[in-house]
C-alpha cells in the first residue's frame, strides 16, 4: 500500500513539475526565442560585414593597381576611394608621392608625404612612415635643419622605423662630406639588433664605397657619434 502511494506522490509531482515548466514556457519562452534569435541574427550579421569588408578591400586593391598603370598615376591615385579609411587614403597619397618621385617631382612628392603625416597622427607607424618617405624623397633638396628633426624624431630608440631613420642619417652624412663622421655612425648601426638582411647589405655596400671595412669588428667598443648627431640607443 505504501509503494502504491508513494507512486501517486511521485506521479502528481512530476505532473506539477510539467504544468509549472509549461507555464513558465507559456510565459517567458518569448525571451529564450528572442535570445536564440539575437544569437543567430548576429552571427549573420558578423559574417555579412566580414564579407563586404573583404569585397571592399578587394575593390580598392584592384582599382589602386589600375590607378599605378594610369596615364596619369599621381591623379588617378588620389581619386581612388579608401572606403572611409583614413588608412587606405595615406596609402594612396603614399603611392601617388612615388609616382611624382619617378615623374621628377621629388619636392612636390615631399610635400605630400609630410601633408599626409599630418593626418596621421594617432597612428604612430603610418606616420613616421610618411615623413621617412618625405626625407628619401627630398633628399638633398630638403632643408638641413628640418631634415635633421625629422630625422632626429624618427631615430628615436623604439620609434617604428628607427633604423632606416639612422640609415638615412648616414646617407646625409655622406652627402654632406663627412666620410669619417658617416662610418662612425653606420658601425654602430651595425651593433644593433633587428637588422634586416637587405640594411646589412646597404650598410656593407655604404662602407666599401667609403672605403672602410665593410663589417665592424667589434674589437674597439661603441665610438662616440658625431657631435651634432644625435646618439642612437646602446644594444
Amino acid at each position: 500500500m505504501a509503494n502504491q502511494n508513494d507512486s501517486f506522490i511521485d506521479e502528481v509531482t512530476e505532473d506539477l513539475r510539467r504544468d509549472r515548466l509549461f507555464a513558465l514556457f507559456r510565459r517567458y519562452g518569448w525571451i529564450a526565442l528572442l535570445v536564440i534569435l539575437g544569437i543567430v541574427g548576429g552571427a549573420a550579421w558578423r559574417e555579412w560585414s566580414r564579407n563586404q569588408a573583404d569585397t571592399r578591400a578587394e575593390s580598392w586593391g584592384d582599382a589602386l593597381t589600375a590607378a599605378r598603370e594610369a596615364e596619369d598615376p599621381v591623379a588617378a591615385l588620389s581619386a581612388v576611394d579608401p572606403a572611409g579609411s583614413a588608412g587606405r587614403k595615406a596609402l594612396s597619397e603614399m603611392l601617388a608621392a612615388e609616382a611624382e618621385v619617378q615623374a621628377g617631382l621629388p619636392q612636390k612628392a615631399a610635400a605630400r608625404l609630410k601633408a599626409v603625416a599630418e593626418t596621421l597622427r594617432d597612428d604612430p607607424v603610418l606616420h613616421d612612415l610618411a615623413l621617412l618617405k618625405a626625407v628619401m624623397a627630398a633628399g638633398s633638396g630638403m632643408d638641413v635643419a628640418e631634415r635633421d628633426r625629422l630625422l632626429a624624431d624618427l631615430s628615436k630608440p623604439g620609434a617604428p622605423f628607427e633604423l632606416l631613420a639612422l640609415e638615412q642619417k648616414a646617407v646625409a652624412l655622406i652627402g654632406a662630406g663627412r666620410k669619417d663622421d658617416a662610418v662612425m655612425l653606420i658601425r654602430q648601426i651595425q651593433k644593433k639588433d633587428g637588422l634586416s638582411e637587405s640594411l646589412r647589405l646597404r650598410l656593407s655596400e655604404m662602407m666599401i664605397t667609403l672605403g672602410a671595412e665593410p663589417r665592424d669588428d667589434g674589437g674597439a667598443g661603441p665610438q662616440s657619434l658625431p657631435p651634432d648627431m644625435p646618439a642612437p640607443a646602446a644594444d
